[in-house]
């Protein structure tokens, strides 16, 4: 087995807020837990590309902006997984983000990182500490 790579999203409205969506019964872990985004790079495809896609498919929002904020080598136990984390902010517009994947997600949130909701998903803390705003 070889570990995967992961374009990671928090998406924000640039204004303090970060968008969050509980995962549905159907997601691949962890679900019922609040997260933020991500997704697999596929082969030959940038970064900026991946988010791209990611966040329309996700949240239906193109992205205003992109910047990258740092590295992840994440390990996990249950389940065994091993992939690299790439984590990104996202600014978009609070008006056009929808749930783009039902099967997905049941519920998208706009918070502060001080005032998140709960259950939170495993990695999504360790994640929002790379947030430098």
């Amino acid at each position: 087995m070889k570990p995967t790579v992961s374009c990671v999203f928090v998406c924000h409205d640039g204004a303090g807020r970060i968008l969050l969506a509980k995962r549905s019964e159907q997601a691949r872990d962890e679900p019922g837990t609040w997260d933020c985004g991500a997704g697999a790079l596929e082969f030959g495809e940038t970064f900026e590309a991946a988010v791209t896609r990611e966040v329309i498919e996700e949240y239906t929002a193109v992205p205003q902006a992109i910047e990258e904020l740092g590295v992840r080598n994440v390990l996990r136990e249950d389940p065994p997984s091993h992939w690299v984390a790439v984590i990104f902010a996202v600014r978009v517009d609070p008006a056009e983000v929808r749930i783009g994947e039902p099967h997905k997600f049941d519920a998208l949130t706009w918070c502060t990182p001080d005032d998140l909701p709960s259950p939170r998903h495993s990695q999504l803390d360790a994640t929002l500490a790379l947030l430098h705003w």
